[in-house]
């Protein structure tokens, strides 16, 4: 496993430095929490060697954003947490290529200007045990040694793709070793609770969602009230007795809702916290996704490159998306979805944002019977979010699969993990879509 991944980083890294110091590098990076932090982390280490970058952060690498790229003039475009899904047009885009992905691949053999490192070729299980940002990682450490002090990003990456979801693994888990050990992190027991003020902490809290809780202005003052709390405590100043009092209460509000154990698993949990990165690594890369998804994707950006006045900016940014996100789950807690036999679903104004709904509201909403789609519809196309759980995989759920079977019939574009994934398809062959899709996943659902 590490053989072939060494190998390929160290032909990373030779193509980058073969390239003079003047040559501005191309890089392309998904625009949720895991990309932006694989964009980060790959910008971070062109610029430690001297190289100009051009950062773009795409949705997905879809047509329109691929004959843009193939019309400048690039010598070399990196992408990371992207790229596998589209190889035949990477192989198109007349220059040279590298792509860092954990996404299900097309092919095996690529052309000789691109050069693909997918987590699944090389043993590794890009569901669980890789994401793009700690294979951009690797590629940096190859790079240089001196880029060790990325890791927390890369983690960061990784549990923002909820790949901590069932304990960190696999390759992720040789990362976080190595980073406890170096001291890039520290390690602390505790539940998530985030904000100016305990209020805003249980007021924005989505993942967790609590429901009859979260985005409940008086159920939020009335439980703080009868547990003696002072709403407008910061987080830090709470005393031992009514933190742990408060997380007793929410543990069990969790459990009453009937959420899975994997997800009460990780409730109460080791975290861990970034000096570098001035917060808890599922924080941090809170802030990435609500940056991405909400229409701010360079300042996600910046706040990997070190930019402090961003990290503050995008505080308020995440208020404002969690607010978007608190008006959809409360909806779904009313049982807004539609349903077939083998799926939910709902509609929403974006597919970025549906998608994050649908997979808090698999964990902590609904059953956990049937995955949930969300559907965008866009000018003269649909765009498809869809999430399942870890049990669902193991009954043989794969929505990457399906997805991409589907828009290959169909046409449009479709891909990702079992567990996750998405599609775009145009908007009058929604219906046929919904009709494919669904019997695909009864097959599945069914072994």
């Amino acid at each position: 496993m590490s053989n072939d991944i060494s190998k390929l980083s160290k032909k990373a890294a030779e193509i980058v430095l073969s390239l003079p110091k003047s040559t501005r590098i191309r890089v392309v990076s998904h625009y949720d929490a895991d990309g932006i932090s694989a964009g980060g982390i790959i910008c971070n280490a062109l610029y430690r060697e001297g190289y100009d970058f051009h950062a773009t952060l795409m949705r997905n690498p879809f047509d329109k954003g691929l004959e843009r790229l193939a019309k400048e003039e690039n010598e070399l475009i990196i992408f990371s947490d992207m790229g596998s899904g589209q190889i035949e047009t990477m192989e198109k885009l007349g220059c040279k290529v590298i792509i860092f992905d954990h996404h299900q691949y097309l092919k095996s053999e690529v052309g000789k200007d691109v050069l693909q490192i997918n987590a699944n070729l090389c043993g590794i299980d890009g569901n669980y045990e890789s994401s793009g940002a700690t294979l951009s990682f690797f590629f940096a450490k190859t790079l240089n040694a001196e880029n060790e002090d990325l890791s927390s990003l890369a983690l960061a990456g990784a549990i923002g793709d909820k790949q901590h979801i069932g304990g960190i693994r696999g390759f992720n888990k040789e990362i976080l070793e190595s980073a406890l050990e170096g001291g890039f992190l520290k390690e602390q027991m505790g539940i998530k609770l985030y904000g100016d003020s305990l209020f805003d902490a249980l007021y924005f809290s989505i993942d967790p969602y609590y429901k009859g809780l979260s985005g409940d202005k008086d159920e939020i003052e009335r439980i703080l009230d009868k547990l003696n709390i002072n709403k407008n405590t910061k987080i830090e100043d709470i005393n031992k007795d009514k933190l742990i009092r408060l997380q007793s209460f929410l543990l069990f509000k969790l459990i009453k809702a009937g959420c899975p154990k994997n997800i009460l698993d990780i409730t109460i949990r080791k975290r861990y916290f970034s000096e570098s990165l001035g917060c808890e690594l599922e924080r941090f890369a809170d802030l990435l996704d609500a940056c991405g998804k909400n229409g701010y994707r360079g300042l996600g950006l910046s706040i990997c490159l070190g930019d402090s006045n961003a990290f503050e900016e995008a505080k308020t940014v995440e208020k404002e998306y969690k607010q978007k996100i608190l008006k959809y789950l409360i909806e779904l807690e009313k049982d807004e979805t539609k349903e077939v036999e083998g799926m939910r679903y709902f509609y929403s104004e974006s597919s970025s944002l549906g998608g994050v709904v649908a997979g808090i509201a698999m964990n902590y909403i609904l059953d956990e019977k049937k995955p949930l789609f969300s559907i965008a519809k866009k000018e003269d196309e649909i765009h498809v979010s869809c999430r399942g759980n870890q049990n669902l995989v193991k009954k043989g759920l794969d929505l990457g699969g399906a997805m991409k079977k589907v828009t290959s019939v169909l046409g449009g574009h479709g891909g990702g993990h079992k567990i996750a994934a998405g599609a775009t398809i145009a908007l009058e062959k929604e219906k046929e879509f919904l009709e494919k899709v669904d019997k695909i996943l009864v097959q599945q659902l069914k072994g």
